[in-house]
């Protein structure tokens, strides 16, 4: 088994968000990273699909000059 990175990473969330996320944390018997981590995991392929800054056309919601 691979071993698991223990590095720490501090995020901050809009006040609503991290009410949201205590929420569900509450809810489920869950903490705060593992909510945190499951949403990822179920969001990426979503977040994946999005253009990157690199995808967009020039000409595509830029300013004409």
């Amino acid at each position: 088994m691979a071993g698991t990175d223990k590095r720490k990473q501090s995020l901050y969330f809009p006040e609503s968000m991290l009410q949201d996320i205590q929420h569900e944390a509450a809810r489920l018997d869950r903490s705060l990273s593992w909510i945190v981590q499951r949403c990822v995991k179920i969001g990426l392929p979503e977040i994946r699909k999005l253009p990157s800054v690199n995808d967009v056309d020039e000409g595509e919601g830029g300013e004409e000059g």
